[in-house]
This record gives structure tokens, C-alpha cells and sequence, in this order.
């Protein structure tokens, strides 16, 4: 409608110049010769051609100058978008912040507001600039409620008491806390002393700091159970809980929590899911194993725009003593078998390549020695799976193959509650010869479909190719017949990376597997994980080296009953420690 409009205007315009033109060679014509009067009409005409051709000539170079104004507006939003997301990603933007400009400068030529933006950006001479903060934050001007732990010294107690010495007062420092129902302050008041030496000297002391986890840190370690188990237990990213703490009233931003979390993965890692790695690799008689990938942000250094790559990470349930979230950038054969190195006993997994090294016989080992020493349990729960896919292919032998697979489990849920002893006597007794009949039906339908392409070659094919896998499960009662376990552990990853979308690199991804681990383990053995990480972080600078596996969620409720519910209760003070409990001379035997 806008160039029909034009049109008009135009034809409209025309018209009038010839209704001039023809009224001035009538005015002309009566007072000129003819021939000058034709010359002159001549030049007029010439003079308003030109004109015309010059008015459109304006006209397009004014449709120009707004097309090109609008093309460069939209590619000044778009690469304003580009910048905000590349920002937010963390990935290097000098590129875009140059190409942005000169975009900028484009714009503001053909809009003749060149120099303005810059002039109103610098604020002149009295423009206020942000201020950096300066020294520790004070937490006691927030409005939360205040918990108060008074830290006395012994020796001087004792001068007090002798009346060589008095109290003039406390050296307070203040730490951020939670409990139930929200924030809280910690006063950590060391008590200050003045002495009186024999020459009427005066000296000031104070009560020594006490021993802490995490040195001068902002957060008890109630806060930093509570952030772990947010984010790990239950899937919040550190952005929703940076606004829930401002809701609050405390500001604390969500790089803060990204390093205390790093640093707590970090120490608990080292200590406490070291001792129970150690253990259960010696001790375990079964591990159920899966896997899952994660993405992971590339650090600046990788080079700029990346796209994030992706990790993986495997989870290990040990027997019913453990659950371990193991990182690894690669999931190759060598990260398994360094997984798994120095276990020999069961490995319960799909049929995934990568674990092939771990049951790989001596005489194909390779030339370091390195050899696979572990015996493969197959998933029943796999296998149906495959039957499941045909069967909805409306196929009458995956049907067949789904009701002798479903006549198993029936039958194990009758006994799953007994004593292994009794589950193994039970399965030789009613279960074999249902095992031994499906691996001959299934030998005889592969044949017969051997040559054709589809999901029932594939579902016979994956039960034929896992019988010995398979049948496994019968050598043991504690054996069990599907990986359901793995799956179900490893859902707390596929949960929370919906949320949290990435983890920032190897390190804070291997860190934060250290985490789930013991919240995983702590569910395990019916543990509140919030209570348990604040517990273990409490005791964790006192505890003696060599006994970090009383620690672990397995041991931690006898030690736990073994501490003094008020110095445990405290956030910060000293706390006494328990002798080790004898072991007993069965335990002194295994191997640990």
C-alpha cells in the first residue's frame, strides 16, 4: 500500500507540471515570437526533466538510507544478543565487542549521532565510579537472627582463677549459618585475657582460633551442608539460590558458593571418599556400574565461542555399603579399567564395549600386565528391553520372549526378602530350568532370523551373544538379576543437569562427584544428607588422619554416638575424640 501510495503522488505530481508547462506555452506563445517562444518552452522543459530526475534520484537514495538504517538497527540487536550470551556463557567477547562497535559507529553516521554515545558515557568529570569493597564483611549489621559460641583458653582460665589474671572482654569474628527455618549469625567470641607480670607488666592475649575446615571462610559449616545438598540432592542451581539468600537479606553471590562448593568436593574427596574407595575396592564382592554424560564448559584458554564438550560420569554401587560418582573426560576402556583397578570380584554392567577390558581373559591381556580380573553379571532388565522395542512392532516371538522374561522376575520377587543362602537354594530349585529354556528358544528363533534385519534379530541376538552374562546371577543369592540400581542413582545426575545445564570444568566436575557420592551413600544408609555433610564437616579438622573411614556414612552413626552431642551441636570449638574402636579378629583378617 505505501509504494501504491507513491505511485499515485507521483502521477499525481506529473500532471500538474504538464498542466504549467501547457499554461506557459499558451502565455508564452502570445507575446514572443514563435521560434523564440518554442526555444525557450524547450529550455523550461529541459530545467524541470532534470529536476525530476533529480527529485528521484533523492527518493532512492533516501529508500536506501533507510534500508540501511533498519539492516544495520537489527544486526546492532542481534549482535547485542550475541554479546549478552556470550557473556553469560564465560567465553571470550573481545571479538564481539569489536565487531560491535563498528556496527555502533555505522548506526550512529547515518542517524547523524555520531560522538554523542561516547560523550554521554564518559559522565564528565563528576561522575561517581563504584567503589571496591575493602576488608572483611559485616555480617552483624544484616538482620538475622544471632547464635553466639564463647571460646575460652584453659591455661588462662586457671590464672584467672588464681586471680593472676582477668577477662577485659571478647575478640569476635562472625560466620553465616543455617538452620531450619533460615539464616543465621554466628558469633565466634574468643575471650580476651590481661596478665600482670612480677615487674607490674601488663600483656594482652586471646583465646587461639579454633581448628576449622576451611580457614576464615564466611560460611559454618551448617551453610555449606545446606548449599551442597540444595544442589546436589535436589537439583537447584546456585542462581535460584543466590536470589532465595537475598530474599533473605544476605547477599551472596553464586561464584562465592561455586568455590566454597569446589573446595568442599575438594577436601572431602581427598579424605573421606578416598578411605571409602579404598575399602570398598578391597572388600566388595559385587559393583553395579553405569554411565552418563554431562556437559562441560571449556575453559578461556581453549579458545573462544566453543561449544561446551561432554564428560561422563560413572557411578558404582558397591554392595549395600556405597554409591561412588566417578568423573572421567573419556569413556574409554582405560578410564573403566582405571576405575576398577585392584577389584577382583563381580561387575555388574550393559554390554557396552568399554567394560569388555575388565573380563578380558589372561592370555589376551596386553604387554604391561594388565589383565581383567572381574566376572561379568548381565541385566536382565537389558535384555527385556530389547524384546520390549519388538514387541511394540506388534511381533509375536518378542511377545513370547517378554512373558518367559517377566516369568523371572515374578518368580525372584517371591523370594527377594530371604537370606542369600535361601535365594540361591530357590533359584536352583524353581529358577534354572526357566533360564535353560529361554536360552534354547532363543537359540532356535535367532537362527531363524539371522539373515534379517530388524529389533527381534537384535533382542535375540544381545541374549544369545549374554547367555553365560546372563546366567550369572545363579552362581550367588546376592547376586542380583537387573542393573536397575545404576540407573536409578545415576537419574540424580540426569535430574540436576536440567537444572544447573553444565559444569564449569574436569576439576569442579570430578569435585562435585565427591559430593554426590556422599550424599548418594548417606541416602543409602537412611541418613539425612544435609545433617550428615554439616556433621562430617564439623569434626573433619580434629579427626586424626588414618581414621577417615569412620567417617563415612557406613561407620557414622556408631561414631557418631560415640562424640558429645554439645561439642558436636557447636559450629566451631574444640571437640574430643574418641579412641578407635577394637576390631574384631574377623575384621582384623580381611583384607582392607
Amino acid at each position: 500500500m505505501r509504494g501504491a501510495g507513491r505511485t499515485t503522488a507521483r502521477g499525481h505530481q506529473a500532471g500538474v507540471d504538464s498542466a504549467v508547462v501547457s499554461g506557459y506555452k499558451a502565455t508564452v506563445s502570445t507575446h514572443e515570437s514563435p521560434i523564440s517562444a518554442q526555444a525557450r518552452i524547450a529550455e523550461l522543459e529541459a530545467l524541470l526533466s532534470a529536476e525530476r530526475q533529480r527529485a528521484a534520484q533523492l527518493e532512492r537514495e533516501r529508500d536506501v538510507l533507510k534500508a540501511s538504517h533498519e539492516r544495520l538497527r537489527l544486526e546492532l540487536e542481534l549482535l547485542k544478543r550475541r554479546l549478552f550470551m556470550a557473556k553469560a556463557e564465560r567465553v571470550d567477547t573481545q571479538q564481539l565487542e569489536l565487531e560491535f562497535a563498528q556496527k555502533l559507529r555505522a548506526l550512529e553516521e547515518v542517524a547523524g549521532t555520531l560522538g554523542m554515545a561516547s560523550a554521554e558515557a564518559s559522565g564528565g568529570a563528576g561522575a561517581k565510579q563504584k567503589s571496591k569493597p575493602k576488608g572483611r564483611r559485616d555480617l552483624k549489621s544484616l538482620p538475622l537472627e544471632e547464635r553466639r559460641v564463647v571460646i575460652a583458653d584453659p591455661l588462662f582460665d586457671e590464672l584467672v582463677a588464681q586471680g593472676k589474671a582477668e577477662k577485659i572482654g571478647f575478640e569476635e569474628s562472625c560466620k553465616l549459618a543455617w538452620q531450619r527455618g533460615g539464616m543465621r549469625r554466628l558469633v565466634i567470641a574468643r575471650v580476651k585475657y590481661r596478665t600482670v607480670g612480677a615487674d607490674g607488666e601488663a600483656t594482652l592475649a586471646s583465646a587461639m582460633a579454633p581448628k576449622e575446615v576451611f580457614f576464615r571462610c564466611l560460611a559454618a559449616p551448617s551453610l555449606l551442608a545446606h548449599l551442597a545438598t540444595e544442589k546436589y540432592c535436589d537439583g537447584l542451581p546456585l542462581f535460584r539460590m543466590e536470589k532465595r539468600l537475598a530474599r533473605d537479606g544476605v547477599a551472596v553471590d553464586r561464584g562465592t558458593m561455586a568455590r566454597w562448593l569446589e573446595d568442599m568436593g575438594a577436601t572431602l574427596g581427598t579424605t573421606v571418599v578416598a578411605a571409602m574407595r579404598e575399602e570398598a575396592l578391597a572388600t566388595a564382592f559385587c559393583i553395579a556400574t553405569d554411565a552418563t554424560g554431562v556437559a562441560v564448559q571449556p575453559a578461556p584458554a581453549e579458545g573462544p565461542r566453543q561449544a561446551c564438550r561432554r564428560g561422563h560420569y560413572f557411578v558404582q554401587v558397591v554392595d549395600r555399603d556405597a554409591v561412588f560418582f566417578e568423573y572421567t573426560p573419556k569413556e574409554t576402556s582405560a578410564a573403566v579399567l582405571e576405575l576398577f583397578k585392584g577389584f577382583k570380584g563381580y561387575v555388574q554392567a550393559d554390554a557396552k564395549s568399554v567394560y569388555n577390558a575388565l573380563f578380558r581373559p589372561a592370555e589376551d591381556a596386553p604387554a604391561d600386565g594388565e589383565e581383567g580380573v572381574c566376572q561379568e553379571v548381565a541385566c536382565w532388565a537389558h535384555c527385556r528391553r530389547g524384546f520390549w522395542e519388538a514387541a511394540t512392532a506388534k511381533d509375536v516371538i518378542a511377545r513370547e520372549g517378554l512373558a518367559r522374561i517377566s516369568r523371572l522376575f515374578q518368580l525372584e520377587a517371591t523370594w527377594r526378602d530371604k537370606p542369600p543362602e535361601e535365594i540361591h537354594r530357590l533359584r536352583h530349585a524353581h529358577l534354572r530350568a526357566h533360564v535353560d529354556a529361554f536360552f534354547v528358544w532363543a537359540q532356535e528363533e535367532y537362527e531363524k532370523v539371522r539373515e534379517q534385519r530388524g529389533l527381534l534379530r537384535r533382542a535375540l541376538g544381545y541374549a544369545v551373544r549374554q547367555r553365560e552374562a546372563l546366567r550369572c546371577f545363579l552362581d550367588d543369592g546376592r547376586l542380583l538379576l537387573e542393573n536397575n540400581r545404576s540407573e536409578r542413582e545415576l537419574r540424580r545426575i540426569a535430574v540436576g543437569r536440567k537444572a544447573w545445564l553444565f559444569v564449569g570444568s574436569d576439576d569442579h566436575a570430578e569435585r562435585a562427584g565427591h559430593l554426590f557420592t556422599l550424599i548418594a551413600t548417606a541416602r543409602l544408609h537412611g541418613l539425612e544428607p544435609e545433617t550428615y555433610l554439616r556433621d562430617i564437616l564439623r569434626v573433619l579438622a580434629h579427626w586424626p588422619h588414618q581414621r577417615y573411614l569412620e567417617l563415612a556414612p557406613k561407620y557414622w552413626a556408631a561414631t557418631r554416638a560415640r562424640l558429645l552431642p554439645s561439642e558436636l551441636d557447636a559450629e566451631v570449638g574444640e571437640l574430643t575424640v574418641p579412641a578407635p574402636v577394637a576390631a574384631s579378629p574377623e575384621e582384623q583378617s580381611s583384607p582392607r
